[in-house]
C-alpha cells in the first residue's frame, strides 16, 4: 500500500485484524482499549495518526452492545486525533436484522447503526455479506459491500461435488443463493418457510428440484441454528442425497452448536472466520474459512483509490 495508512483494532477480533495486517504486509497500530472501574470503555490512540488514511477492524459481534460502542468510541478518538480519512472495517455488520417496519412499534435498528456511525466521524464503512442489501442505503457515507462467495467458491470447487444444487432457506435468500448456484454451475431450490416467532421457523415447501441431489445451502447469518435445522430435516425428507450449509457469519449463539452436532443429516457447516470461532475451530462438524485475504485486498485498493468492484468480477 501506498504510504499513510493505518490499520487498528478493536477487542471484537484482533485475531482477524493482525492476519489482515499480515496479508498487506503492515504492522497493527498501537492502541489502549481498556475499562474503567466502573465498566466504560477507555480508548487512547498511542500512534501519531494526523492526516493518515486509518482503518478500524471491529466487526459488531457478540457482545454486540460492548463491541458497537468500541468502535464508535475508537472513531471519536481518531477524529479528534486528525485523521484524514476513517473507515469502519466491520466484516460482520450487527443489529442489521431490524431492517424495516415489518410490525407496529419496532425500531430499525440497522439504520439507527448507521447514523452512530456517520455521527462519530466514520468516513466510510467496509462490510461483507449484510443481512439484507438495502441497508446500504441506510448510509450517507461511502460503504463497501464485500461478498464471501468467492471464498466458498474455492471451497466448494475442491471438492468436486456432482450433481449439486444450491439452496435458499427462505425467499429472502434468493438472490444470494442464484449467485451461488451460477458460480458453482449448480441447480436451484429455494424453500418456502413460515416464520412461527423471532427466533423459531417451520419449513412449508419446496420449490426446485432436490431429490438424488448435493445440497449446499447458503445464508448470510446463523444465530440459534433453528432455521438451518428446520431447512436440512425438509430437505432430507424430499430425498437428498447429502447437504451441506455455507453460512457467511457463525454467530453460533444458545443451542446453536449443540443442534449442529445432533443433526446427522447435515454433514458440515462452513462459516468465515469474520466472527471469532475459537471455541469452534475444532468442532468435527465445523469448518471456518478465512476472509483475511479478502478484506486486507479491499483495504489496499480503498487506501490506493483503486476498484473494489472488480474484486468481484
Amino acid at each position: 500500500m501506498k504510504d499513510g495508512a493505518m490499520i487498528f483494532s478493536g477487542n471484537a477480533h484482533p485475531e482477524l485484524a493482525k492476519k489482515i495486517c499480515a496479508y498487506l504486509k503492515v504492522n497493527l497500530s498501537d492502541a489502549l482499549i481498556t475499562r474503567f472501574s466502573e465498566g466504560e470503555i477507555r480508548v487512547k490512540i498511542n500512534d501519531n495518526v494526523r492526516g493518515k488514511d486509518v482503518f478500524v477492524v471491529q466487526p459488531t459481534s457478540p457482545p454486540p452492545n460492548d463491541n458497537l460502542m468500541e468502535l464508535l468510541i475508537m472513531i471519536d478518538a481518531l477524529k479528534r486525533a486528525s485523521a484524514q480519512r476513517i473507515t469502519a472495517v466491520m466484516p460482520y455488520f450487527g443489529y442489521a436484522r431490524q431492517d424495516r417496519k415489518d410490525q407496529p412499534r419496532v425500531p430499525i435498528t440497522a439504520k439507527l447503526v448507521a447514523n452512530l456511525l456517520t455521527v462519530a466521524g466514520a468516513s466510510r464503512i467496509l462490510t461483507m455479506d449484510l443481512h439484507a442489501g438495502q441497508i446500504q442505503g441506510f448510509f450517507d457515507i461511502p460503504l463497501d459491500h464485500l461478498f464471501a462467495i468467492g471464498v466458498f467458491q474455492e471451497y466448494f470447487s475442491g471438492l468436486n461435488l456432482k450433481d449439486m444444487v444450491v439452496v435458499s432457506p427462505d425467499v429472502g435468500g434468493i438472490k444470494m443463493a442464484r449467485a451461488y448456484a451460477k458460480r458453482l454451475s449448480a441447480g436451484l431450490a429455494i424453500i418456502d418457510k413460515r416464520r412461527i416467532s423471532p427466533e423459531k421457523a417451520e419449513a412449508m415447501h419446496i420449490l426446485g428440484e432436490v431429490e438424488g441431489k448435493n445440497i449446499i445451502i447458503v445464508d448470510d447469518l446463523i444465530a440459534t441454528g433453528s432455521s438451518l435445522i428446520e431447512a436440512v430435516e425438509a430437505l432430507k425428507k424430499s430425498g437428498a442425497k447429502s447437504i451441506q450449509a455455507a453460512i457467511s457469519h457463525g454467530v453460533l449463539s444458545g443451542p446453536a452448536v449443540e443442534r449442529v452436532d445432533k443433526c446427522k443429516d447435515l454433514e458440515k457447516l462452513i462459516i468465515t472466520d469474520s466472527i471469532p470461532i475459537e471455541d469452534h475451530k475444532k468442532h468435527p462438524k465445523i469448518m471456518v474459512l478465512n476472509v483475511a485475504g479478502l478484506l486486507g485486498e479491499a483495504i489496499k485498493r480503498i487506501h490506493n483509490e483503486e476498484s473494489v468492484s472488480s474484486l468481484f468480477d
